[in-house]
């Protein structure tokens, strides 16, 4: 068993230790050292990101839609990380611009993100705010923005596409529309709560009190009742605000004309054919009531017997 044993202990014996080979211990340095550096450098990604998060909750819960400067933009709209969309709408709304449309639609643009801001849904995914020019003209000119009002969606990753840039021109900027949009880009569900209006009430119930108070006045004679020109008259009337966009007009709320924040133009007719200014609504009032007006006075001159420079001037 000595013997036998022996060899054996001669062959441990014989054999030496492996050790690494001496360049390797340098390249496993650098490993943990990049472990160490990836995994720091997550962490302070994910503590900047919930600094951002939470300073914007804190933004929102004071106002429903804050304003943003060029620092603000490009640190928590350009820079990442970020985890949430944002909604931007570039507007000029100082009195110097003299932007109506402007006006009207950041009154949209607040009755939406008050609808977010006050709703059962509300979470840290979707912001609303909004870039004045005059406040931050490099972000217009960074982004070449012509034009406002302009909205924007910023999505959590990536660039803005084209889908993300609101189509002003040809939907409008009622708050409704926006909501639907928003819907389409981020998933997210508004639905649009307005403050209560009782002008449509009160002037109801003032004609209503007109009408009562003139034909009680005039009981005793209510012949003009049946005079068949003045229903003409009223019937006429009620067709050219119609055919002229009154109704469009009660509805969506566009401004009167608009005023070109950059060259001081104003434009009373809109460019797009899907929308319309109140003067353009009333040009084309006019325009009917003369093409009407015309029409009436040829069927008079044809069938009157009266004299015939008359007849020939109508």
């Amino acid at each position: 068993m000595g013997a036998r044993g022996a060899p054996s202990r001669r062959r441990q014996a014989g054999r030496r230790p492996r050790y690494l080979p001496t360049g390797s211990f340098p390249f496993l340095l650098l490993l943990l050292l990049l472990c160490i550096q990836l995994g720091g450098g997550q962490k302070k990604k994910e503590n900047l990101l919930a600094e951002k998060v939470e300073q914007l909750m804190e933004w929102s819960s004071r106002r429903s839609v804050f304003r943003m400067n060029g620092d603000k933009f490009r640190k928590f709209i350009k820079a990442p990380p970020r985890n949430y969309s944002m909604i931007v709408m570039f507007t000029a709304l100082q009195p110097q611009r003299q932007c109506s449309v402007c006006r009207l639609a950041n009154e949209e643009y607040q009755i939406l993100a008050n609808s977010w801001r006050y709703s059962s849904a509300f979470c840290n995914k979707l912001f609303f705010s909004k870039v004045d020019y005059d406040e931050g003209t490099d972000i217009f000119q960074q982004l070449n923005i012509n034009s406002a009002p302009t909205f924007m969606h910023f999505p959590p990753k990536g660039r803005p596409k084209r889908a993300d840039t609101f189509d002003l021109q040809r939907i409008g900027f009622g708050a409704e529309q926006l909501a639907k949009w928003i819907a389409d880009r981020t998933d997210v569900h508004i639905r649009v709560f307005r403050p209560p209006n009782y002008s449509g009430t009160i002037a109801l119930a003032l004609l209503v009190s007109l009408v009562g108070g003139l034909l009680y006045l005039r009981r005793n004679n209510l012949e003009f009742i049946y005079n068949k020109t003045g229903w003409a008259m009223v019937s006429l009337c009620i067709v050219f605000a119609m055919t002229s966009g009154q109704m469009w007009n009660h509805i969506r709320g566009p401004p009167y004309a608009h005023k070109n924040p950059h060259n001081g133009q104003v434009s009373y007719i809109h460019g797009s054919s899907q929308v319309q200014f109140v003067a353009e609504s009333h040009i084309i009032l006019v325009l009917n009531a003369a093409i009407t007006m015309g029409m009436v006075l040829l069927n008079e001159a044809a069938t009157s017997k009266g004299d015939v420079g008359k007849r020939r001037t109508f």
